[in-house]
């Protein structure tokens, strides 16, 4: 299995039908994954969803277009997957900052963003230390916001733990054996639901939301070292190594960091990272 080979056809497949209709379950099954598997996987190693992806790719050939020929402006639109002429001068605007009829003027300046290549890290020098663990549906129980993948999520996250208050953090822990983080569905908006919560079998109070997550196979990551790098750290191995070679993909279900007590910047500090997982 050659997951980077796969991977690159995905991509083939993308850029060779970015002026026609493009389903997600056919890149996926050119890259031999599920289609939530390939969306996760493609989201973490290139640091955006595939459908922004897409739509950068697009509106980039846009403006190449727009530059180099006479097709009018609505065929332009068309080709690209847009309905209208107002719905594409958006989209224009939002990624180029003029008007689409404003890109055939020269000196003009125009955002370029290429096509992506995979170059998957599958050496393994440094150890990852992963157990895999069937567990019992359970329930967690916290406060939970959205957010997008596009607009800084990891800063975003970090943003809600600090400015949540401590008597709340504290509630949420004494509910159960300390606290985690879950990332919880892919909508079609490019964003995920995160809670800060507790693993729990207590009644959910009336200030807090309550998540069950069903019974799954888990790859559970172990982690020593400083929140949140030494985390960081591993959220990308995981995908960019672990995955490629392990022979298991992404359930279609919730992510969890689990936190123990203790100092956060200490060199000994204990994490872990349980992803869902499926065997191919």
């Amino acid at each position: 299995m050659d997951t980077l080979e796969n991977m690159k056809q995905a991509i083939d497949y993308i850029e060779s039908n970015l002026d026609s209709e493009l389903e997600y379950s056919r890149i996926a099954q050119i890259a031999l994954c599920s289609q939530y598997h390939f969306q996760r996987m493609f989201g973490f190693l290139i640091g955006l969803p595939l459908s922004e992806y897409i739509r950068r790719r697009r509106l980039t050939l846009a403006a190449f277009d727009l530059q180099n020929g006479n097709e009018k402006i609505i065929d332009i639109a068309l080709k690209y997957g847009y309905n209208s002429p107002d719905s594409f001068s958006r989209a224009f605007i939002a990624l180029h900052g003029i008007l689409p009829s404003k890109a055939r003027e020269k000196g003009i300046t125009l955002k370029a963003y290429p096509r992506i290549t995979f170059s998957l890290s599958l050496k393994g020098v440094v150890e990852m230390n992963y157990r895999i663990e069937q567990k019992d549906s359970f329930t967690i129980v916290g406060i939970t916001q959205r957010f997008s993948h596009i607009e800084g999520m990891g800063e975003n996250i970090g943003k809600m733990w600090s400015e949540t208050p401590a008597e709340t953090i504290g509630q949420i822990a004494g509910l159960g054996d300390g606290l985690v983080g879950v990332y919880s569905g892919m909508y079609e908006d490019n964003t995920t639901d995160y809670y800060i919560a507790s693993i729990t079998k207590k009644d959910c109070p009336k200030t807090l939301c309550r998540l069950e997550i069903p019974s799954l196979t888990w790859a559970i990551f172990e982690i020593t070292g400083p929140m949140p790098t030494a985390m960081a750290e591993i959220w990308v191995r995981i995908f960019s190594e672990w995955f490629p070679t392990s022979g298991y993909e992404h359930a279609e279900a919730p992510e969890v960091e689990w936190y123990s007590s203790g100092d956060l910047s200490s060199s000994d500090y204990k994490s872990e990272i349980w992803i869902p997982v499926i065997k191919k």
